[in-house]
């Protein structure tokens, strides 16, 4: 994953079950307040990850999923397209720290690194 940014969803402005915590970040009241915040970023089919933004590989993401205690919250069909090289995802935490966590990948470098032994998640 490379090329990783903040994405603004227009659903937070437009929807009030949104609440603005920081820059990037939501609190949704929903059945329970849980903390979102959306990305977008780039994948690397040369490093095994998906080619284009329909198909959104599950390695490097499900470790970053277990890695920040996070979950994905919304897909967004609309703009993950076969045609498009940019993904987006939200995630979502009941831990705000965990969101916050999560966006300190903002502008680095994820991927996933054999050493022979084990397959380590790296973020540069």
């Amino acid at each position: 994953m490379r090329s990783i940014a903040n994405y603004d969803a227009e659903k937070y402005a437009a929807n009030p079950s949104y609440a603005p915590v920081e820059p990037g970040i939501y609190l949704w009241h929903d059945e329970e307040d849980t903390y979102v915040t959306s990305l977008s970023f780039e994948q690397e089919p040369e490093l095994g990850e998906g080619d284009n933004a329909a198909w959104i590989s599950q390695y490097p993401l499900e470790d970053l999923l277990d890695r920040f205690l996070v979950w994905v919250s919304d897909f967004y069909p609309a703009l993950n397209t076969a045609d498009s090289r940019t993904c987006y995802q939200e995630f979502a935490a009941p831990d705000l720290a965990d969101i916050q966590a999560l966006r300190e990948i903002i502008g680095r470098h994820v991927y996933l690194k054999n050493n022979g032994a084990a397959v380590d998640l790296v973020i540069e």
